[in-house]
Order: structure tokens, then C-alpha cells, then sequence
């Protein structure tokens, strides 16, 4: 929670897409680039990069949930990146790309297992999905460069 509001935190390849996606969604308070998931206290851009942090590149979003639900947010998320390939999107390689939802709540992560398991049954993608749910951990906002970098560079995502 950030204050009154929820957050939920997405993995999905470069983080400037991703943020994209969800910053402007109705209800979508903030977004904010940073790394989660590793074992180096507040790492650099270019430390994460080396693969070496255990992070990955991730958005942290506050929203309303009387204007975007959860389930919204995770439409969302499985819309905008491929959920079948481990620690690559397009292009990107490593680690820091990997698909993954840091789960903040337990209903958080039951929603979002139970809607993995729907994914997987209904046959829209081609392979299993790779997504990792984890909890929650400790987020270190990204350099202010990063910070809706697509927005202040007029680019829809990281490979435009």
C-alpha cells in the first residue's frame, strides 16, 4: 500500500514500456521505473545491467481501486509483453528482463496465480507461462532519466 492506495509491481523486459503501458490507464494514480527482486541494496542502472544484482527492471504502480482493479492491471500486464519466455523480451537478454509480479498481498497473489492458471488453459499463448510470483520485496526507484522515459522521448516503448 502507498498510503490509502494499493501498489502492485509488474516485470516485463525494459521497464520503459512497461511503465507506458500502465501509466495511462483510468485509475492509474503513479508509476514509478525502478529494480526489485535482487540482493544489491539500492544498485544503479548500469549494476543491474551486469546481471549480477538478481534485480529486474520493474514499474510500481498506485492505483484506485474504485476506478482499475487488480485484475485489470494484470489484463494489462499479460497484454503487453510475452509471459512465455524466461529472462528475454524481444530483443533483451538477461536476468533484468524477466517477467515477473511482485505480489504485495495475498490476494494479490492468488489473483494472479489464478489467472496464470486460466492463461495456461485457454491456449492463447503457445507455451507454458514463465512469469515468476514472488513477493514483494524492497523497490529502489530507478535514476530520474528512466522515469517515463517513453513519454519524455516520444516513444511508445523501448525498441521504437
Amino acid at each position: 500500500m502507498d498510503g490509502d492506495q494499493p501498489v502492485a509491481t509488474f516485470a516485463g523486459g525494459c521497464f520503459w514500456g512497461v511503465e507506458e503501458a500502465f501509466r495511462t490507464l483510468p485509475g492509474v494514480i503513479e508509476t514509478t521505473v525502478g529494480y526489485t527482486g535482487g540482493s544489491r541494496p539500492d544498485p544503479s542502472y548500469e549494476q543491474v545491467c551486469t546481471g549480477t544484482t538478481g534485480h529486474a527492471e520493474a514499474v510500481r504502480v498506485v492505483y484506485d481501486p474504485s476506478r482499475i482493479t487488480y485484475r485489470e492491471l494484470l489484463d494489462r500486464f499479460f497484454a503487453v509483453h510475452d509471459p512465455t519466455t524466461k529472462n528475454r523480451q524481444g530483443p533483451d537478454i538477461g536476468e533484468q528482463y524477466r517477467s515477473a509480479i511482485f505480489y504485495h498481498t495475498p490476494e494479490q497473489e492468488r489473483e494472479a496465480r489464478s489467472l496464470i492458471g486460466e492463461l495456461d488453459r485457454s491456449g492463447r499463448f503457445r507455451r507454458p507461462i514463465a512469469t515468476e510470483l514472488v513477493p514483494a520485496g524492497p523497490f529502489y526507484r530507478a535514476e530520474e532519466y528512466h522515469q517515463q522515459y517513453a513519454r519524455k522521448h516520444g516513444r511508445g516503448g523501448c525498441r521504437l
